[in-house]
């Protein structure tokens, strides 16, 4: 992947991240060029599953519908059972990232993994642990990639948002 700006951001509910998905898509940005990463899993009173139908991912269960109504939005939907991390689910550039890492190392762990993604978009090495840190709090990570001037676009969009912790 060609190295770009990136900016990310942490949220504490999957809402939160939901709501600047949304504005981002209202304002014109160019969906494939977001990522987002989050669990939230464990806690399921009812069965989560996604599977595929033709080219689309499909899901059941509460989370699942929050998942669901991004994969028609964001580019590359998947989901990943890391160690270390549980179960994951990813959509946008990171995919690729972390299927890249995965290929690139014969045996690595689950947060390894993820590391080395962050790392081939961008993120330096110092802040790894602080992204890692957030998804195994159940946290949402939201990734803006692009040009300066597409990720400037994106914090301008977003800069009202007081639920994000920018990154």
């Amino acid at each position: 992947m060609k190295q770009e700006d990136s900016y990310l951001y942490i949220f504490d509910r999957h809402s939160e991240a939901e709501q600047a998905i949304r504005a981002l898509s209202a304002s014109g940005f160019d969906m494939k060029q977001l990522s987002l990463i989050g669990k939230g899993f464990h806690s399921e009173e009812h069965p989560v599953g996604f599977y595929t139908m033709g080219d689309r991912i499909k899901t059941w269960g509460g989370i699942g519908a929050f998942w669901g109504g991004f994969w028609g939005l964001l580019f590359a939907p998947a989901v990943f059972f890391l160690p270390g991390l549980g179960l994951i689910a990813m959509a946008g550039p990171i995919v690729a990232a972390l299927v890249g890492a995965l290929e690139g190392a014969v045996l690595v762990g689950g947060t390894a993994a993820l590391g080395a993604a962050l790392s081939r978009i961008g993120v330096p090495k110092e802040q790894l642990i602080k992204y890692e840190t957030a998804l195994k709090a159940d946290k949402y990570v939201l990734m803006v990639h692009g040009s300066s001037a597409d990720v400037a676009k994106a914090r301008a969009v977003l800069e009202t948002d007081k639920q994000a912790e920018a990154a």
